[in-house]
């Protein structure tokens, strides 16, 4: 008897539950019907309440946003492989590192950036595994990151490189060979390419990515321009190994020469290593901003 009666307040319970539309309001109004009915018939109502209600409820569309392009920087050279060695001792490798690091600061202070390192310590990494990383990372902008020496001490300032199968000048052909023999530090199985081969690696970079690497480089300068001094014709090409991927855009930025005493001077400051990054940054920021960088950022 008792049962039959749970029974019939629970098919009560149930319509009311129904014509209130299955709201939370309405399955409160209905299991306070009959505030005495044991409490198996009030959970059978709200079990059947909640079943309607996931049968009833509309489905959620919507798309997953787009993910942060991802940034690849490369400390250039590591490990047994030192760089340039400045005039009062300072290596390049551990300048390369410091300046990537607080680039890499910034950009994901920016909340606009995913960001990745070739190399965050000192380790050697061959040219090729360096564009091997990026692929990897499937990286929107690869920024291999330096501060060479060159035999004539008095030249200094920063400058930008593509990748070209011809130097674009006599200066920047030394500078490619120079970066290009770091292999030779990974002992007999690793070899950088021959001359040959760079050229016709080189050609086989597709327009587009040859495009958004000049367009990269354009915006450097730009931003460099008012607050880190430049060389003459700051905008460069030759066969850098590392600048190679097909369809990465590259550059190679040379923030000054160790072998200019002010500028190593200048690259061993932290402050000015924070200004460096922050014109990269600001480079980074017009390159994705731009129509060419909105189609990497989405294609």
């Amino acid at each position: 008897m008792h049962e039959d009666r749970s029974d019939n307040v629970t098919a009560r319970g149930r319509r009311q539950v129904l014509r209130a539309g299955l709201s939370a309001t309405g399955l409160a109004a209905a299991l306070a019907v009959r505030p005495r009915v044991a409490s198996a018939a009030q959970r059978r109502v709200a079990h059947h309440a909640r079943h309607a209600a996931g049968l009833a409820a509309p489905a959620i569309v919507g798309r997953a946003a787009a993910p942060l392009p991802l940034v690849m920087l490369d400390p250039g050279h590591g490990g047994k492989d030192p760089g340039a060695i400045g005039v009062s001792g300072t290596y390049e490798k551990h300048i390369a590192e410091a300046a990537a690091a607080e680039l890499r600061r910034q950009l994901l202070a920016s909340g606009a950036y995913r960001v990745a390192m070739t190399r965050s310590d000192d380790r050697f990494i061959p040219l090729e595994g360096r564009v091997d990383i990026a692929h990897a990372h499937r990286a929107a902008l690869f920024i291999s990151m330096h501060a060479d020496a060159l035999t004539d001490r008095g030249v200094r300032g920063a400058s930008v490189y593509t990748l070209s199968g011809q130097a674009s000048d006599a200066q920047t052909a030394a500078l490619a060979r120079t970066e290009n023999s770091a292999d030779r530090f990974g002992g007999p199985q690793v070899h950088a390419s021959s001359p040959e081969v760079q050229a016709i690696l080189a050609s086989l970079v597709t327009e587009e990515t040859r495009r958004g690497a000049a367009h990269m480089a354009s915006s450097v300068v730009a931003s460099f321009q008012s607050r880190i001094g430049l060389l003459p014709h700051p905008s460069r090409h030759a066969a850098f190994v590392v600048l190679k991927s097909a369809d990465i855009p590259s550059v190679l930025v040379e923030m000054g020469f160790m072998s200019n005493r002010m500028d190593e001077a200048a690259l061993r400051q932290a402050g000015h290593r924070m200004m460096v990054a922050g014109a990269m940054k600001q480079a980074i920021d017009r390159y994705f901003a731009s129509a060419n960088g909105i189609t990497h950022l989405t294609g």
